[in-house]
Parts: structure tokens; sequence; C-alpha cells
């Protein structure tokens, strides 16, 4: 039976998409034992014994091994402990201790702990472009500070589970990489494009110009950290679907994912550009030998930003030609890889209709934006539909963990056959009575 469970979830790729949950892997118990458990209380049959296999003969029971469900495998505990990373792609956590180390070195589902500073650079965001204008210059050194512990914690998710990748023993094979390798990665650029916000905001509203000046240059390291690396990425999963063709219905979303760090990183260079074009003339001793530096800054950061936005559309294309052929497929958390992409796409598509201007850059990126809303509608709808039933609720990395602790207590394989007939014999003897 474990054997079996292992090679179910081997061949799900240990992907949340893909897996299904661990509920429905667990045979029912017999009828004794249904009955038993219906005369209990409702909130307290999840922790009673649940039965593996059974052999009813000549009147006795002989029960080969059983499973104790404990407090960690029901109610809101199971909740959270299967709350794994990938949620955290809606806001683009929660994580149980014991299951941190085994989560980190999953090659799949630790892709998702990008999505946590991606999320945390959403909130800084809506801080600078909220709350800054009317709050004056103590919110935009609050922004400042929260900006530089998720550029920390996104160089951290970055280089550590890319080094995580190549540094295990084991070998994965080309057919496992998805585009889900391109999150970790994103979360840089995510962090180097909010970086721009906090320079506009820490020259316009609180004076600072050489603050401003170090966080655009912090910022250009960390998109220069991040975007040729996910243009490699973008190779080998390129190579990927040549030789292993179009990724599994269950996680055919991920085609979208390219679309993130190409949009994002082209909407990331625009506004760097401009705000070092805001800034520089603020700082008399930088590059003063180039007097027209700050507009050949701007200047490149716009058509570089074209050129990442051509080479978008292509992938835009190929993901939804692999969408059509596709045809049906299940509602799972990777349908959250509709939303990000084609948000930052849809951001780089204005903000080029912006720069340009440009009246075609402006009506597409308002179509990519209706696109975007209605897909949140969809996808958010779905979500609470699982979330309600509790079957979006699963942690594929749990199956690394001890058995032990995987199953939340002991599992015991040895005969019961005396207490099991002495305590059949004793309800049999209640219900006579009874009648």
């Amino acid at each position: 039976m474990d054997d079996e469970l292992d090679r179910i979830a081997s061949l799900a790729s240990n992907n949340p998409a893909m897996t299904a949950p661990a509920s429905s892997f667990l045979p029912p118990p017999p009828d004794h034992l249904l009955n038993r458990q219906r005369s209990s209380n409702a909130t307290d049959a999840a922790s009673q014994d649940q039965i593996v296999s059974s052999t009813i003969a000549n009147g006795t029971a002989k029960v080969t091994s059983y499973r104790s469900i404990s407090k960690y495998d029901k109610g809101w505990r199971r909740v959270v402990r299967h709350f794994s990373p990938s949620w955290f792609s809606v806001t683009m956590g929660t994580v149980y201790p014991e299951i941190w180390n085994v989560m980190i070195h999953d090659p799949n589902n630790s892709l998702f702990l990008g999505t946590i500073p991606m999320g945390f650079a959403t909130l800084i965001s809506s801080l600078i472009f909220l709350c800054v204008p009317y709050w004056g210059p103590w919110a935009t050194y609050l922004a400042w500070g929260l900006w530089m512990l998720d550029s920390i914690a996104s160089i951290a998710v970055t280089v550590s589970l890319s080094f995580i990748l190549i540094s295990q023993t084991h070998l994965q094979s080309l057919d496992r990489i998805t585009a889900a390798q391109l999150l970790p990665i994103a979360a840089t650029i995510v962090a180097s494009g909010t970086g721009a916000g906090v320079s506009h905001a820490l020259l316009n509203h609180a004076h600072q110009p050489r603050y401003a000046l170090a966080t655009t240059i912090a910022s250009y390291i960390m998109w220069g950290m991040s975007t040729p690396f996910a243009l490699v990425t973008l190779v080998i999963y390129y190579q990927r679907l040549a030789v292993h063709k179009l990724p599994p219905r269950e996680i055919i979303v991920s085609s979208f994912l390219p679309l993130g760090p190409l949009g994002m990183g082209g909407y990331t260079i625009t506004y760097l550009g401009s705000a070092a074009r805001h800034i520089l003339p603020h700082v008399p001793p930088f590059l003063t030998h180039v007097t027209t530096a700050s507009d050949i800054i701007y200047i490149l950061g716009i058509f570089t930003a074209l050129i990442m936005w051509s080479f978008g559309i292509v992938w835009f294309v190929y993901a939804l030609a692999a969408i059509y052929s596709c045809g049906s497929f299940p509602f799972n958390m990777g349908w959250w890889g509709f939303t990000f992409p084609l948000g930052v796409f849809a951001i780089s598509t204005i903000q080029l209709g912006i720069e340009f201007p440009s009246l075609f850059f402006r009506v597409l990126g308002t179509v990519f934006s209706v696109m975007v809303i209605m897909l949140w509608v969809v996808v958010f709808s779905g979500t609470v539909r699982g979330a309600w039933r509790g079957h979006l609720f699963y942690a594929p990395c749990l199956k690394n963990l001890p058995r032990e602790a995987r199953r939340g207590a002991c599992v015991k394989r040895d005969s019961v056959e005396k207490e099991e007939v002495r305590e059949k014999t004793k309800n049999e003897g209640d219900l006579e009575k009874g009648i």
C-alpha cells in the first residue's frame, strides 16, 4: 500500500496542480466500522482508526494494519498544514515548521516561494501609490524600508532555490522541468520594479535625490541579476517543449508563465529609465561628463522593453495554442498562472503606450487588462469553491516527510484479532439487548 502511494505521487511530479488530495488515496473502512463511526459524534469521526486492510472469516475479524489519524490531519490544522506556498500566487506562508525542510528541497513546490516576496511587493506598491501622496515623508521611508526587506527576500529566493536545484544529488530529467522555474527569478524582477516606484517617492515626497539614486542603482543591479537569468531558463524550457512536447493538461496553464518575467522585465526597465531621467539632474556629481546620460538611459530602457514585449508576444501565442489544443482541463491552484503573467504583460503594454505614445499599445493594453479582470473573477470564484470544499488544501511535499509524521500517528502492523472479536461481540450483544 505504501509503495503504491509513493508510485502515484511520483507520477504526479510533486506538483500541486497535478496531485490529488491525500484523502482520495484512503480506502473506505469496512461496514462494521462504518456503523460504529455513525454512532459516534460526527465531529470525532475523523479521529477514529481507519482500517487499511481486513478479512472476515468464520465470524472472526483479523486486522493486518491500521492507521490512526491525529489532530493535525483534520479540521483547521489540516488546512494550515497543507497551505503550501502555491497559495501565495493568489496575491501576486503559512508553513508548518516540521515541513519547512522537505518543502525547501521539493523540486517543484519550493518554486512557489517566489510568490511570497512578489505578493509583498504588491503591497509595497499599493503603499507608494495610494498612501505616500497623502501621508507624507514618513510613509515614504516606511515603503523604502519594506522594499529593502522585500529585496533581500527576493534575492535570497532567486539565488538559494537555484542553487538547491543544481546541487541536489539526484538527477532531474528534462521532462520534469516546467515554466514554474521562472517564479523564483521573477521575484527579483518584481522587486526591482518596485524599487523604481520607491525611487520616485524618495525624490518627489521625501526630497532625497541621493537616496533615490542609490535605490535606482540597486534596482538596476537586481534587474541584471534576474532578467538574463530568466532568458536562460526560457531556453531550457523551450528545449523541454521541443523534446517532450506540451505539458500535461493538469499544468497546461503554466504555458503563460513566460509572460511574467518578459512583461515585468520590460515594464521595470522602462520605469527605471524614467526614474533615472528625473533623478540624475538632481545629483550633479554623477556622470557630469555625459550631459545626456539620463536621456540615453531612458531611451535604452524603452527599446529594451519593446524587444522584450515582442518576445513575449511569441510566448503568448504559444500559450493560447497550447490551451486550445488541450481542450478542457481541471481547476486547480495552477489557474492563478493566468493572472500574474497576463497582468504584468498588460502593464508593460500600457507603459509602452504611455512612453511612445501609441494608440495601438493603449488599446491593446486595455484589452489585456479586461482579460485579466475577467480571468481573476473566474479563478477567484473557483478558488473559493475549492477552498470551501477543502480539496484545494493539499501540499504534495508532505509525502517526503517521515511516514510517522506524514500520517500523524504510527502505523501498526500486527494482529489484533482478539481485540476486534471482543469489541464486535460486545457491540452485537448491546444491539440485541436494545432490540
